[in-house]
Order: C-alpha cells, then sequence, then structure tokens
C-alpha cells in the first residue's frame, strides 16, 4: 500500500487550503484555549518542544506523552468537527475515492483481527466510536459474529453516510452520550488523538463495556520513526491531534481508566516512504530506508508512527 492509494495526490493538493480554513477558524479563539496536565499520566511537568499552525506543542517529563497545550475546550472542539469544510470534503471526495483500498488494506484484515480476538467468546454487539465513512462497520458485519452493530459519529456528513449504510448511528460525541446499553466491543480508529480529556474518554468507554469486554483502539505513536525523525513536519502532528502517546504511555492511560492490556503493536508499513516523500536522505539514514527489512524493523519493535492497542475490561471494571 502506498500513501497516494489512500491519500490521492490530487485531492489532498486541493484539501491544503480547506484544511487552512478549518485552522482559521479555531485558531481565532486562540486566547480561549485552556492549560491542561498530561493526557496520559496527569503530570503538570512538561517541556515545550515545537510549534505548529498556531499550536503549541509539549511533551510530558515524566511520560513523553506530546500533547497541544493549552488547547481549544470541548466546545469549540465540538463547533469545530460540527462546521468542518475539512470533513465534508473527505466525505464528498477523498473517502470515496480511496475507499476500495481503504477497504481491502485497512478494514478489512482490522474486522478480521477483531474476528479472531473475539473468537472464543459470544459477542452480540460492538460499537465502532468515529465511524467515520462506515467502511469498518460494513466490513464487521460481514465476519457474522456480533448481533448489533452501532456506528458513532458526531460529524454531521459522515454520519448521514453511515445511516445510508443501513447502520444505527449515534450523532453526539462519545462523551456526551448517554447509554442503558452495554457492550462486547468497542472500537476506536484513529480517534483518542482527538479527545480533549482522554481519560475522561477511557473511563467512559470502560462504563459502558460489558465485564470482560474488549476495547481496540489506533492512533499515532509519537515514539515511531516517522514522527520521531520529522517533529513537527510530519503530517501526524495536526491541529486536531491533540494527544500523541506513545506505547508506553498509551497503556498507562488505559490502565488508569479500568483496563488491562492484552496486545500493543505498531503494525505501520508507510513511515519509510512518509520521510521520503518529506526530503532527500543522505548518507546513513538514505541507506538504511531504502532497505525493506528497515520498515518491517520498525514494525517488530514498536517503531512505526502507526500504533495498535487491545485492551479488557476486567471484572467489575479493576485493573
Amino acid at each position: 500500500m502506498k500513501i497516494s492509494d489512500i491519500r490521492p495526490d490530487e485531492l489532498i493538493k486541493k484539501q491544503a487550503k480547506i484544511l487552512s480554513e478549518d485552522i482559521a477558524s479555531i485558531i481565532k479563539h486562540k486566547n480561549d484555549f485552556v492549560i491542561v496536565r498530561c493526557p496520559a499520566c496527569g503530570s503538570a511537568s512538561n517541556k515545550p518542544i515545537f510549534e505548529k499552525y498556531g499550536f503549541r506543542f509539549v511533551e510530558c517529563n515524566k511520560c513523553s506523552t506530546i500533547f497541544t497545550n493549552p488547547r481549544p475546550t470541548p466546545k469549540l472542539l465540538k463547533e469545530y468537527y460540527r462546521t468542518s469544510k475539512n470533513y465534508t470534503y473527505w466525505s464528498k471526495y477523498i473517502f470515496p475515492a480511496s475507499e476500495d483500498t481503504r477497504r481491502k488494506k485497512i478494514f478489512a484484515p482490522r474486522a478480521k483481527r477483531i474476528g479472531k480476538i473475539c473468537s472464543d467468546n459470544n459477542h452480540g454487539s460492538i460499537m465502532d466510536i468515529g465511524a467515520a465513512f462506515g467502511t469498518f462497520c460494513q466490513e464487521v458485519k460481514k465476519i457474522g459474529k456480533f448481533k448489533k452493530i452501532t456506528a458513532l459519529e458526531p460529524t454531521p456528513e459522515l454520519a448521514k453516510i453511515c445511516r445510508s449504510k443501513g447502520f444505527e448511528v449515534i450523532e453526539q460525541p462519545f462523551e456526551e452520550v448517554s447509554l442503558q446499553q452495554k457492550f462486547d466491543v468497542l472500537t476506536a480508529f484513529e480517534v483518542i488523538e482527538h479527545i480533549f480529556k482522554p481519560l475522561e474518554f477511557v473511563k467512559k468507554a470502560n462504563s459502558i463495556l460489558k465485564d470482560n469486554g474488549f476495547m481496540m483502539v489506533t492512533c499515532p505513536n509519537a515514539q515511531g520513526f516517522e514522527i520521531a525523525y520529522l517533529r513537527e513536519r510530519s503530517d501526524s502532528v495536526d491541529n486536531e491531534h491533540l494527544n500523541l502517546f506513545n506505547p508506553s504511555s498509551l497503556q498507562r492511560l488505559f490502565r488508569r481508566g479500568g483496563f488491562e492490556i492484552i496486545e500493543v503493536s505498531t503494525p505501520g508499513k508507510l513511515d519509510v516512504e512518509l520521510v521520503q516523500n518529506k526530503e532527500k536522505l543522505q548518507g546513513v539514514m538514505k541507506l538504511l530506508t531504502d532497505k525493506p527489512l528497515f520498515q518491517q524493523f520498525l514494525s517488530d519493535n514498536l517503531l512505526s508512527s502507526h500504533m495498535w492497542m487491545v485492551a479488557r475490561k476486567k471484572k467489575n471494571g479493576r485493573s
């Protein structure tokens, strides 16, 4: 899989201007941004490391999580996603153009992986938090393990698309949802990096899972090669990614929220291409990255910039 397969070059070029308008819409409220503690460990000790798009990024001195500080309030973030021109553009152009590749290379393998993880259990219900274009829900439906599939998607354009595909949709931010039912499985792909208060998000997830229920999360890995090498030049460092965890700090966060960790991996395959696209590598770095084994080395040693975690709620929510 190449980057252009999931982010077509011509469409991404047009998207840049739209994204800049979205950024301007929220950065004008910068005086209303608020100071926060580390989203992973709660420490107030951090140091500035870079700025991008007018956002200040700091690194926690205790767990090395990178996060925006100060950051937009939940109210500002809710309005941003509700009115985002960038998300409308993705729903109309980029997602449809890349859906076949995303389905085959990303979502079908994720659905099969979840089916394997849940193979020894009877899982009747699953909620995909941040369901976006609904492709993952479609792939989950195909594996036939879940009687109830719910898509949670707060962005209106994307929620509409999920409904058109026949899924029950909750069109609210996850933190605001009030549910009586409990789920067997929750998924949150590329979501937790966007959340104002990740610990509250994780605790909320724990509260609506059945005992021994699973949660699967993917997000950027701040200690992965692409992000660590490019720093603020990485596309994973942007105005929406408020939290950039690493394998250790993500586990710390979920343990604080009442989970036990089943698996952490970095299966990403695009680090080398992403770095090569940003600059012309020389010397030892060029020799390393010209070898396919280098990307495999990154993936195998928790050094790829795409991270996957599986966690389980223990009985009574105790970890």
